[in-house]
């Protein structure tokens, strides 16, 4: 058999993996604080006894596109959006402290702070705890203020803090809960340390940072790339048909 339509699987193979991350794009085009995913392979010659004569494709470790989406106003006092750059910690249910964008807040019946995917969201101390109010307001630098139940409308509390933290781009990945964390190598020994000068805009939520028009294009793109990929398999067996049977005519 011809070793070229091995050079045609890899490739097929790699177009529907960048397939798979595109489509996964498109879908989350409306995911607030969704980041896209990119999708690499690069030609990777096969090494051994003999010469390379072949190059097949490889895919790259992945990368994801950090850049901030559009602010997008709700007017709900516990929508926040983190204004530039930094992230919001939150707790998963493994009990990592994860990062994210997604600022929907909801306050469970024990009183405690979760994000829109039910995850504990962290303040300075700890998980982030409410007493019995009438009303909350979230502060631009992320503080957590109530009126107590039957306290004066005027009378604000501050309860806690959002954890806002800022680690440098290049040590973060994603995880496959769609979650920020530091890579495995560039872990910390205690947890990530808050910045004090980050921001938030309350009532507002930031939109996922995909563009559904390039994706859409990218897809195309790969499909017919996936179909090349298949005409030289094809190919490359019919080339091996016709050479068996002009052995067996000799």
């Amino acid at each position: 058999m011809d070793k070229s339509l091995y050079i045609g699987m890899s490739g097929a193979k790699q177009n529907m993996l960048a397939q798979r991350a595109h489509a996964n794009n498109l879908a989350n085009a409306n995911t607030t604080g969704f980041k896209r995913d990119f999708a690499q392979a690069r030609s990777m010659p096969v090494f051994g006894e003999h010469h390379p004569t072949r190059a097949y494709a490889m895919t790259e470790r992945p990368g994801t596109d950090l850049s901030a989406g559009a602010l997008m106003e709700t007017g709900r006092k516990l929508d926040v959006a983190v204004d530039g750059s930094g992230w919001l910690a939150v707790q998963n249910a493994q009990g990592q402290e994860v990062f994210t964008r997604s600022g929907s807040l909801q306050i469970d019946t024990n009183g405690l702070l979760r994000n829109g995917a039910g995850d504990l969201v962290l303040g300075n101390g700890g998980p982030v705890a409410l007493p019995p109010f009438e009303n909350v307001q979230v502060g631009a630098d992320g503080t957590i203020s109530v009126v107590p139940v039957g306290g004066p409308p005027d009378q604000l509390v501050a309860v806690d803090r959002l954890k806002l933290v800022n680690p440098p781009a290049d040590v973060l990945e994603k995880g496959e809960d769609g979650y920020i964390r530091r890579k495995a190598d560039q872990a910390l020994d205690g947890v990530e340390p808050p910045d004090a000068t980050l921001r938030v805009a309350s009532g507002f939520l930031e939109s996922s940072n995909v563009n559904a028009v390039e994706e859409m294009i990218a897809n195309l793109q790969l499909s017919r790339q996936f179909e090349m990929q298949v005409k030289v398999m094809r190919t490359a067996n019919d080339n091996s048909e016709a050479a068996a049977r002009l052995l067996q005519n000799l």
